[in-house]
C-alpha cells in the first residue's frame, strides 16, 4: 500500500473493496479446483439449510439474478448435484432438490471455503476474527434494511 494515496488507505470503504477483491479471488480459485463456482455454493447451501425450493425462492435466498440462478442450476443438475422437477401444485414452476452427490459436493466446498477464511484472515487471532465477523454482520444488516 506504499504506492497508494494515504487518503485512500484510511477509508474503510476502500479497504473493504480491496479485501473483497482478494477474498473473491481466493474463493473462486478454491472453488475452481473443485469444478465449482460461488453461485453453486450459494444454491447448495440454501437447499441444504432450507430444503427443496423453487428457482425463484433460491434466487431470493441467495441474492442472485434469475438468469444466474437458472444457469447455475443447469450446471448443478448436469453434474447430478441437484434435481429439478415440476412443482405438482404449479406445473410452470420447478422445484429444486439437493441430491446425495450435491450434499457431498457442498461438504467439499465447505472445507475449501474454511481454508479460504484461514488464508484471508490469517493475521488475525480467533477473537479478532469473531469481532470482525460480528461488525461486518451488523453493517450488512443495517444496509439491507434500508
Amino acid at each position: 500500500m506504499e504506492e497508494t494515496p494515504a487518503r485512500l488507505t484510511v477509508k474503510p470503504s476502500w479497504l473493504l473493496t480491496q479485501l473483497a477483491v482478494h477474498a473473491h479471488r481466493l474463493a473462486s480459485d478454491s472453488f475452481g479446483e473443485l469444478g465449482a463456482r460461488g453461485y453453486h455454493y450459494r444454491i447448495l447451501a440454501a437447499l441444504d439449510e432450507f430444503g427443496a425450493a423453487s428457482q425463484t425462492e433460491l434466487g431470493r435466498r441467495c441474492s442472485m439474478d434469475r438468469s444466474d440462478v437458472v444457469a447455475a442450476i443447469n450446471e448443478l443438475a448436469e453434474q447430478g448435484f441437484v434435481e429439478r422437477t415440476p412443482d405438482p401444485n404449479d406445473r410452470r414452476r420447478n422445484i429444486v432438490t439437493l441430491t446425495e452427490a450435491g450434499d457431498r459436493q457442498l461438504r467439499r466446498m465447505d472445507r475449501a471455503l474454511d481454508k479460504v477464511q484461514d488464508d484471508l484472515l490469517g493475521p488475525l487471532p480467533a477473537e479478532d476474527r469473531q469481532t470482525l465477523t460480528r461488525l461486518l454482520t451488523r453493517l450488512l444488516n443495517h444496509h439491507q434494511r434500508r
